[in-house]
């Protein structure tokens, strides 16, 4: 493998599909389709996010949008963006791009399209921890959103330490998860069994997954906890590319597989359950994403920031849906009825070509 790579007819047949981006020290080869599909994806997430900001019982005009957010012009306009608007909309983006990647890294690492945070327990674990912290009354987004994180990261322990066996099965990991999430949905309903109807309700309403009433309080921990991990994370990118090629050709290649194996999955984890703190257990945008990006970017290889960009697209997207077309219902109700689907089909694909087990 080592010796293809190393050729130099490889490089030549290569080179006219790719850019070198250099960075200091640092250097990346990218697809050059994957680069520009990229930022037609960026493309329309800002259109999205000029229509989230428009769009409203009180209509912004998008002209004076941008001295809103500078803190110009008439006070009800101000209001309306950056109190109301802006810090949805941003929450919404951030959201979407976490969940994205996390399933982007959960998938490859992987190698299955069904393991997405929501589908191997991770958000369920952190759901659960959230909601008990809600039960009891606190109210900080700063504490929920750190046992999010601790609930997050004792199930995916849990879970991988259940599905090692000399290694890590994509399906047994599957399945184990959707064992422990069922058992911490479980401790979810007993929650709810037991809190005054006030902490149920709310817990229940962000159980759905909401963007409601979301403010700069929830907008400033998740942004930096983005800035911390999304950058070493897509660095880590790189040691997925190994990773796919199966663990053995991994090694050969001078990589540790089961520590950046397991740095990916703890990534992934940390990104899934800030998301879910922010903006309660939105379905189907991690399991989604990573391969609406693959299909979109026509690249089978690792595609992090396009699951970003898809993930934060669809999170707002169909949080303007769910506003504007579905009554104001919260947004995981809309990504539910899309995500569910979606599901059925990759059983049924799973099922046809007879890779379940």
């Amino acid at each position: 493998m080592t010796d293809l790579l190393d050729r130099p007819e490889a490089t030549s047949v290569r080179a006219p599909s790719r850019a070198v981006i250099r960075i200091g020290p640092l250097s990346w080869r990218v697809e050059r389709r994957l680069a520009w599909t990229s930022l037609a994806l960026l493309g329309v997430l800002l259109g999205i996010f000029a229509l989230s900001m428009v769009l409203g019982d009180y209509p912004v005009p998008l002209a004076d949008i941008p001295a809103a957010v500078l803190g110009q012009g008439p006070d009800d306009i101000r209001f309306v963006v950056t109190t109301l608007r802006l810090p949805r909309a941003l929450t919404g983006v951030l959201v979407g791009a976490a969940f994205g990647l996390s399933g982007a890294l959960l998938q490859r690492v992987t190698g299955n399209v069904l393991a997405s945070p929501d589908i191997v327990g991770i958000t369920a674990g952190a759901s659960a921890a959230a909601v008990a912290l809600i039960v009891i009354g606190a109210t900080r987004v700063a504490t929920v959103t750190l046992g999010a994180l601790a609930g997050g990261i004792v199930v995916a322990v849990l879970v991988y330490a259940l599905a090692w066996r000399q290694g890590v099965d994509g399906y047994r990991l599957v399945l184990v998860g959707i064992g422990l999430s069922s058992a911490s949905m479980a401790v979810v309903q007993y929650l709810l069994t037991r809190a005054d109807l006030t902490d149920a309700s709310q817990a229940m309403v962000w159980l759905t997954g909401s963007l409601n009433g979301r403010s700069w309080d929830h907008v400033v921990p998740i942004t930096l906890v983005l800035a911390v991990l999304v950058p070493p994370t897509l660095l880590g990118g790189r040691s997925l590319r190994a990773l796919q090629l199966g663990d053995d050709a991994a090694r050969q290649l001078g990589l540790r597989v089961e520590t950046a194996r397991g740095l990916l999955v703890l990534a992934s984890v940390l990104l899934a359950a800030v998301a879910v703190a922010a903006a309660g257990p939105v379905a189907f945008v991690a399991l989604a994403a990573p391969a609406i990006a693959s299909r979109v970017t026509g690249s089978g290889g690792v595609a992090l920031v396009p699951a970003m960009v898809v993930g934060a697209c669809m999170l707002l997207g169909a949080d303007l849906v769910a506003q504007h077309l579905l009554g104001g219902l919260p947004v995981g109700v809309a990504t539910a009825m899309v995500g569910a689907p979606y599901l059925l089909y990759l059983l049924s694909a799973a099922t046809r070509i007879g890779v379940t087990r």
